[in-house]
């Protein structure tokens, strides 16, 4: 296996005072120098919670009636699931007879005596054709009320993916938000000389190395429907722009034009991408149709316009620039290609990112050598700091706007990181057997 050689990337730097930043993503020199050799990897990623809500809610997850029938259960994850995202705490349900397999069989004072407000009980029975039928109920012991009542039927292979769902059901039953236990990650590895770009369950269970390579892999974007996903690697010293297809492994070729291809981000509908070029000199922003066709450029500025991504609507695109002097955060309305800058305090800030709610955005805020990650109310322009670095950057906002995944370091090496959008829920996603950057939350499932 070669070594790795880092090529120089072309495109975009920004002067922010202490040294120059090369860009075709923020930061990019860091993410190449940074990541050192470890082990083989394919291991999952472990979280940790480092930082509660203070308010979690208890809830008892008696497990199924006949779960212990299977080798994997749906229970442990359901219960996993709902603790690492912060918000919930698990009553002990040990003791407990008899078990309650129904919502009618849940006596909610018992419950309320172990100190549940909620209970969630079930079944797991096996069906003629092989499958298994898998049914579960969601009770309110304060208001002795049954929230949901659902049933899967599924195979011992969709046990994982059954868990997830009904973790979705009860998050979005007790916090009024869409839970995202069924939604994907990707990010990328590198172990030794090998690059990888993963796709993982949003727990970290289930990766698969989709792209491997011995030159860098950066930027992952998940397509709209989250069959695809748009990167950039270096394997032909420089960066080019791929996309990757998940269902059938192909992979094409989106912008490989003269000089650097990066920063790809897709519109809300799927059909074009947004990409940072500069093959007509400086690095600008173009849009390109998802099948490489129809490139446009969207600005003609004299400055360096790069990071670019779609607003919830498709109808403006927040990208970072260095116009007005040093990197902040810009509006481009697509109708009118009017120009609003977004960010005022503070010297660096890039890598901004929409909520899915259209309400604020995401961004990299650098201050005294720190880089944290900072989010920021359209209505009020108040900005809040939610992390305290010292390298946190590439942040992807979850689809329900209530989790921010991030790129830090630990023991000077490349972690995965969550925070919650009021800074309160903090986590670590860590890989025993490799460097793990470039994060990128998945759509919904549809």
């Amino acid at each position: 296996m070669s070594q790795v050689s880092t090529p120089p990337v072309t495109g975009a730097r920004f002067d922010s005072g202490n040294g120059l930043v090369r860009l075709h993503k923020v930061l990019i020199s860091i993410l190449l120098l940074g990541l050192v050799a470890a082990a083989p990897a394919r291991a999952q990623l472990t979280i940790e919670i480092v930082g509660g809500s203070g308010s979690a809610i208890p809830i008892a997850i008696v497990p199924f009636e006949n779960e212990s029938n299977w080798p994997l259960g749906i229970t442990g994850i359901v219960g996993a699931d709902l603790v690492l995202s912060g918000l919930f705490r698990q009553v002990d349900t040990a003791g407990v007879a008899p078990r309650p397999v129904r919502a009618e069989d849940v006596r909610a004072a018992d419950w309320r005596a172990r100190g549940a407000d909620a209970v969630v009980v079930g079944s797991m029975r096996p069906t003629a054709d092989g499958r298994v039928e898998v049914r579960f109920a969601l009770v309110d012991a304060i208001k002795q009320m049954q929230l949901a009542t659902v049933t899967y039927t599924v195979t011992p292979a969709q046990f994982r993916a059954t868990a997830h769902r009904i973790a979705d059901v009860i998050y979005e039953k007790l916090t009024g938000d869409k839970g995202v236990f069924s939604t994907r990650i990707a990010y990328i590895t590198k172990q030794g000389a090998r690059y990888e770009l993963h796709v993982a369950d949003a727990d970290g269970g289930n990766p698969q190395a989709i792209v491997t390579s011995n030159e860098p892999l950066l930027s992952p974007a998940w397509s709209p429907d989250g069959t695809r996903i748009a990167y950039v690697s270096l394997e032909n010293k420089k960066p080019v722009v791929y996309v990757q297809n998940l269902d059938t492994g192909r992979r094409q070729v989106l912008a490989n034009f003269r000089g650097s291809n990066s920063a790809p981000a897709w519109s809300p509908d799927g059909r074009r991408l947004i990409v940072t070029l500069t093959k007509d000199g400086g690095s600008q922003l173009f849009l390109i149709n998802a099948d490489g066709t129809g490139v446009t450029r969207l600005l003609s500025s004299p400055g360096i316009d790069t990071e670019a991504s779609f607003m919830p609507d498709g109808q403006s695109v927040l990208f970072t620039s260095d116009r007005g002097g040093t990197p902040q955060i810009y509006r481009l309305r697509l109708a009118s290609n009017t120009v609003e800058r977004l960010t005022f305090e503070g010297g660096h800030n890039v890598s901004p990112r929409a909520l899915p709610d259209g309400k604020g955005f995401v961004f990299v805020r650098r201050e005294g050598g720190r880089f944290a990650i900072c989010i920021q109310d359209f209505a009020t322009r108040q900005v809040q700091v939610l992390t305290q670095g010292p390298l946190d950057e590439s942040p992807s906002v979850a689809p329900n706007a209530r989790l921010i995944i991030y790129a830090a370091q630990q023991g000077g090496r490349g972690i995965l990181a969550g925070v919650s959008s009021d800074g309160r829920v903090k986590q670590r996603l860590v890989s025993p057997a490799a460097d793990v950057r470039e994060p990128a939350w998945g759509p919904l499932p549809r």
